[in-house]
């Protein structure tokens, strides 16, 4: 099995380094189509389809190997190695921000930098650790997706995308939780919301983004600024926007922060 079919994996864009764009938790790749555009001008861009997601081959999905998010950062770091020009700029939505982060752990110095859009290293409150649930509260999420996953997809779907004004894209998301396949969501879902990773980032050396909604439904404001602590190379910048995928409802607020970011680290010119 080629990589391509694996992960669905589309190059497109002409530019001196190369962006990897890795999406979130129910999406695919789709999830990038406002920004891409912008993109595209200046950076050699890579979109792809994590297992088990989109059009990705999902007789790839092997419980074992994505038991962690190890498995997807190993994954991540193949696609470096086969599509990557020049330095290489992982931007990562939700789950995605922490694969990138942990594929940067497992190969140093291959990635030059990270935008994390709605990341969360850990989901449950701990001690002074604000990640916005109680433990109690996450199993019961996790029981709800596992009795319904489509009920819960088509009532959850609206609350996580926000964008009161813009009922197109709650009905877009909706339905791209509503075609992912259930039991391979159960299964995410766990790795996901039970998974702690706050030890595995804590100190990375690595210009990092963090780009951290005010009223994101499943990451609170605290989760940002934890990382911004954490992160001894990062930049933080909160968005005026209600939801959790800003990068659909709040493009151009998204646009503006990464450029500022990659104009600073000298990325996508020369």
């Amino acid at each position: 099995m080629t990589l391509q079919k694996r992960n669905n994996v589309h190059v497109a864009g002409r530019g001196s380094a190369t962006l990897i764009l890795s999406h979130g938790f129910g999406c695919d790749q789709s999830m990038w189509k406002f920004l891409l555009p912008h993109l595209l001008t200046r950076f050699r861009v890579v979109t792809y389809d994590l297992v088990g997601a989109g059009q990705s081959d999902s007789a790839a999905y092997e419980r074992d190997k994505y038991a962690s998010l190890w498995g997807y950062a190993a994954d991540l770091n193949e696609l470096v190695d086969t599509y990557a020009q020049g330095p290489v700029i992982v931007v990562g939505h939700s789950v995605s921000a922490m694969i990138g982060a942990l594929a940067a752990r497992q190969r140093p110095g291959r990635i030059a930098g990270l935008v994390m859009i709605g990341g969360s290293p850990c989901y449950i409150d701990s001690g002074d650790y604000t990640g916005g649930f109680s433990r109690d509260e996450i199993h019961a999420l996790l029981a709800t997706i596992d009795d319904n996953y489509l009920g819960w997809s088509s009532t959850m779907a609206p609350v996580l995308m926000g964008a009161p004004g813009q009922p197109a894209l709650q009905v877009e998301l909706t339905s791209s939780f509503c075609r992912t396949d259930a039991q391979i969501a159960r299964h995410f879902a766990r790795v996901i919301f039970l998974g702690d990773h706050r030890a595995d980032i804590e100190g990375l050396p690595l210009p990092t983004l963090i780009v951290q909604c005010s009223g994101d439904p499943v990451v609170p404001v605290a989760v940002g600024e934890y990382l911004h602590r954490v992160l001894p190379e990062s930049q933080y910048r909160l968005l005026d926007n209600l939801g959790h995928y800003p990068q659909l409802s709040a493009p151009d607020a998204c646009s503006a922060a990464m450029d500022a970011f990659f104009a600073q680290q000298g990325f996508g010119h020369g």
